[in-house]
Order: C-alpha cells, then sequence, then structure tokens
C-alpha cells in the first residue's frame, strides 16, 4: 500500500454510501488518498473548497465523490454538477471515473467535448444526464443554442484550476459561471495553486476552505518518488539517446513530451521505424484518432506516447514509469504537469528532460523556480557512460530494435498527418488550432474550432518560412511568381500558347 495511505481510513470511514464505496471496490480502490481524506468530509457538507495536491494522488475522487453524495441515489433528471476541464482527454478520463463511482446508482454522467459529433451529447443531456464534465468550449456552444440548460446547476469544479483561471480560459469559465446559479456550492482543484490564482478563484466561491495536503516548503516540487535527470543534448543524437533509453531495465508505459505537432508525428514515426510500439498525440488528429492513440495506451497495446502539451493534462494512466521530455517545456508549471504523468497512485517514476542549447535560459529559470540545483546541465551523448549508469541501461544497447526501413520515393505528399483541418504550429511551440482541437479547448468564430477537427501536419502553418516535403526532405514552398514563371514556361512562353 502507498506510503501516504492510511491504512486505519476507508471511504465508508469518511462517510461515503455504502453503494459507491462497493463500485470503486470492484476496481481495488478502497482506501483514500490524503487530498480524499482531507477534503470528502468537508465537500460533503456544502462547503466551498480549494484543493491541492500534487498530480498523481487522486484529487478526481477528492470532488467527485461528495459531488455524487449530495446527489442522491435517484436524482432528478437533468443537469445538477459541472465539472469543467482544460482538455479532452482530461474530460473522458474524469467521466470515466464518475461514472464507475456512480455504477450503482440512476447517476448519469456525460461527457461533453469538442471533435465529436453534438447529436450524441445532446442526446445524453436531453436523456437527463445529472453530472456533465466538459471543456469550456463545447459547454458554451451547447449552452447559446439552448441546447443545454446549466441554469439548475448545484455544484459546479474546476479541475486543473490554475489552467482554467488563467488568461486563456479566463473569459470562458467567467461566462460559465454566469449560466450557474450564484448559491451552487463551487469546488476548484489542482496540483499548482498560485497565490494569484487562489485570490482570483475566491472571486467565484462563498468562504472557501483551502486544503493543501503538499508541505508549504514543499510547494511547486515534484513528487519525492519520481527520480529526475536532466541532460544537455544535441539534437541528431536525441533520437539514439530516447532509443537507449526506451530500452532501461524496468521500463513501463512511456510518454514522451515535444514541443510541436509535427514533432510529435516525426518523433513516433522515427521510434516506429527503430521497432519501438509508438503512437502519436496531438491536436492536428481527429478527436477519433486521438482517442484510439489513448485507449492504445491505456491497453498496452502500444507503450510509448509522443505527446504535445495537449496530454499533460489528460492522462491519468497509474502504470507510466517513464516521462521524457524532447524539449524544454514552457515554465516550471508545465514541468511539473509533464513530470506528474509518472509516480501516480502510488509508485515510483523517472523522468527525463532533454536541453537544446538555445532551451538554456528558459531550463535555468525552471531550474531555478523548483530550486532543482541543476543550471547547467551536463552534456549528454549516447554513448555517454553516465546515461547508461543513471537510467540502468544494458552496456552495449544501441537504439534500434531492427533494422531502419529503406524511405520509399514518395509522390509529393506530405510526411506529416493528414487528417484535414488546418493547424498552427506556433512559436510558443503550443498545441493550438484554428477550427482544430487544441490542447486548451477553445474555438476561433465556433468555440474550440470543437466542430471542425482534424489536421494537416505536413502543411501546419508556423511562424517561420513554409515548406514543401518532397520525397522524405523539406524544401522551401515556391513564391507566388515563381509559381507563375513556372505557370507560364510550361504553357510555353508569356503569351500562354500551346508549345507541342
Amino acid at each position: 500500500m502507498n506510503k501516504d495511505i492510511n491504512p486505519d481510513v476507508t471511504f465508508q470511514s469518511l462517510g461515503i454510501d455504502a453503494d459507491i464505496v462497493e463500485a470503486l471496490g470492484t476496481k481495488g480502490i478502497t482506501h483514500p488518498f490524503p487530498i480524499q481524506e482531507s477534503c470528502i468530509p468537508v465537500a460533503l457538507t456544502g462547503q466551498d473548497v480549494i484543493g491541492q495536491a500534487k498530480t498523481g494522488t487522486g484529487k478526481t475522487l477528492g470532488f467527485g465523490l461528495p459531488l455524487i453524495q449530495r446527489l442522491g441515489k435517484s436524482p432528478e433528471k437533468g443537469a445538477k454538477a459541472l465539472i469543467v476541464v482544460p482538455t479532452r482527454e482530461l474530460c473522458v478520463q474524469v467521466a470515466e471515473d464518475l461514472t464507475l463511482a456512480v455504477s450503482n446508482r440512476d447517476t448519469m454522467v456525460a461527457a461533453i467535448y469538442g471533435g465529436k459529433a453534438y447529436e450524441g451529447q445532446v442526446a445524453q443531456i436531453d436523456a437527463g444526464a445529472q453530472i456533465l464534465v466538459g471543456t469550456p468550449g463545447r459547454l458554451i456552444d451547447l449552452s447559446r443554442q439552448k441546447k443545454l440548460d446549466l441554469s439548475k446547476i448545484e455544484i459546479m469544479v474546476l479541475d486543473e484550476a490554475d489552467e482554467m483561471l488563467d488568461l486563456g480560459f479566463l473569459p470562458d469559465i467567467e461566462k460559465l459561471f454566469t449560466y450557474t446559479p450564484s448559491d451552487r456550492q463551487t469546488m476548484l482543484f489542482s496540483a499548482t495553486m498560485p497565490g494569484v490564482i487562489v485570490n482570483m478563484a475566491r472571486k467565484y466561491q462563498n468562504k472557501s476552505v483551502h486544503i493543501r495536503v503538499n508541505d508549504p516548503d514543499d510547494e511547486g516540487h515534484t513528487k519525492a518518488d519520481i527520480k529526475q535527470f536532466v541532460y544537455r543534448a544535441h539534437s541528431l543524437d536525441k533520437d539514439e539517446v530516447v532509443g537507449r533509453i526506451l530500452q532501461a531495465e524496468g521500463r513501463g508505459k512511456t510518454v514522451i513530451f515535444v514541443k510541436t505537432k509535427r514533432a510529435a508525428s516525426k518523433v513516433s514515426e522515427e521510434l516506429v521505424d527503430r521497432g519501438f510500439n509508438a503512437t502519436a498525440l496531438h491536436g492536428d488528429m481527429t478527436q477519433e484518432a486521438r482517442e484510439r492513440s489513448m485507449a492504445a495506451f491505456r491497453a498496452g497495446k502500444k507503450d510509448i506516447l509522443v505527446a504535445t502539451e495537449v496530454a499533460a493534462r489528460g492522462i491519468d494512466v497509474d502504470d507510466v514509469t517513464h516521462v521524457i521530455n524532447y524539449s524544454v517545456p514552457e515554465d516550471e508549471k508545465a514541468y511539473l504537469h509533464r513530470v506528474g504523468r509518472t509516480g501516480r497512485a502510488g509508485r515510483t517514476g523517472v523522468a527525463v528532460t532533454f536541453v537544446d542549447w538555445e532551451d538554456l535560459t528558459r531550463w535555468s529559470h525552471i531550474n531555478q523556480a523548483l530550486d532543482f540545483g541543476q543550471p547547467d546541465p551536463m552534456e549528454t551523448y549516447s554513448s555517454s557512460k553516465h546515461l547508461f549508469i543513471d537510467l540502468n541501461i544494458p552496456e552495449g544497447i544501441k537504439g534500434r530494435l531492427k533494422a531502419a526501413s529503406p524511405k520509399p520515393a514518395t509522390d509529393g505528399q506530405s510526411s506529416g498527418s493528414r487528417d484535414g483541418g488546418r493547424g498552427r504550429d506556433g512559436g510558443r511551440g503550443g498545441d493550438r488550432n484554428r477550427g482544430g482541437s487544441g490542447g486548451r479547448d477553445r474555438n476561433q468564430g465556433g468555440r474550440s474550432g470543437e466542430g471542425h477537427t482534424g489536421s494537416r501536419s505536413g502543411g501546419n502553418r508556423g511562424e517561420g518560412a513554409k515548406t514543401e516535403t518532397h520525397g522524405g526532405h523539406e524544401h522551401p514552398a515556391p513564391s507566388a511568381g515563381n509559381r507563375n514563371r513556372q505557370r507560364r514556361r510550361t504553357r510555353g512562353g508569356p503569351q500562354g500558347g500551346a508549345q507541342g
């Protein structure tokens, strides 16, 4: 049993009804984590709560169980509880956890998020689902279309509240609060809750209790049961280093975080070519493709997930043993959420971060904020002895399980995934789309691009020069002038006369 769990405390001893306890027991969930032990008794009274604990320590049931119990065993049909999350993957995960908990009740849970057809979600709402788990864009869309009524919400939760109250989501969150009654119970949960966010959160709450189970001196640090290594790696050697890490003793499910959607496709394809069982997850994939990737990863059919930031707050898989930051995260908050995908539910984990030369300044900021003690990461190559020792890699291992596949000539098709739609890989390296399914579920002209998903990775538009991919190589895209000249030459000169 996890050393943080008190074996003398059960969900039943906290006041949770027997039918819920029985449902959890079917999955071996019998004793609460500290955040659950602290929050459940308070939340059951209807008190507003700010709950703070590190990733992977059970926050979902910390707010979910009191919410379910307060609605009663046979609640009246219609939306009574609203849980707002920042990403689609997290939406699906939270809905699955709550569905398990209500399996012995007449309570329905509906996941409301973009990238899916409206009809199925509207049907669940019309059928009387009492608990809605949703992303802001789709919730607002349906509310504006009068297909969703939030006027009878009794309990509202912001999961990953620090993200939800950040500037990107704040206008949508404020709008959702206006759709709900002012006398609702409001709970906010997250791993990181900066003071400014806490102060902002209290605008929406009534005399809230701030429950923080991590030591204040440990604030903003990763969990102690995650071993962390930081290497200054070189871009041309990274794939080989990754290939060797993936053969470390004890390596199980692994998440590799990259900066852009194109990088996610490229790295996953490279790993597959090297013989590894990898799949990609990024915002330019259709929602169906994203769900297939996550399902394959959860089930163990794929044991390596190469993901953009869209997954940092959406992967709740207990048995992830390794996290590899292929590129440095945007800031210390992003670092904590990425690394928190491992070492979950009392397990141990390993986190490896690669720092490129151009990322040294960003790493310096993260190092200082987290008091890491590694301002100048050790220069590391795939042949470095300390790499093998640090990560328990057997001697003589190479970063490839099979010989490289021959590169066939292509007919000009892009090497990236082409799922339709238009994405944008911005200079910040984020995973945001226009009309696509970004990591933050927001629209441009229709809330979060949720009505139009898909991608054209090979044709992503970034801040730099446009490129086209032919035969596996990138070339500058021809300018309009060049294309016109080529067209005239093809037609046989400036006059466009046919030349036979």
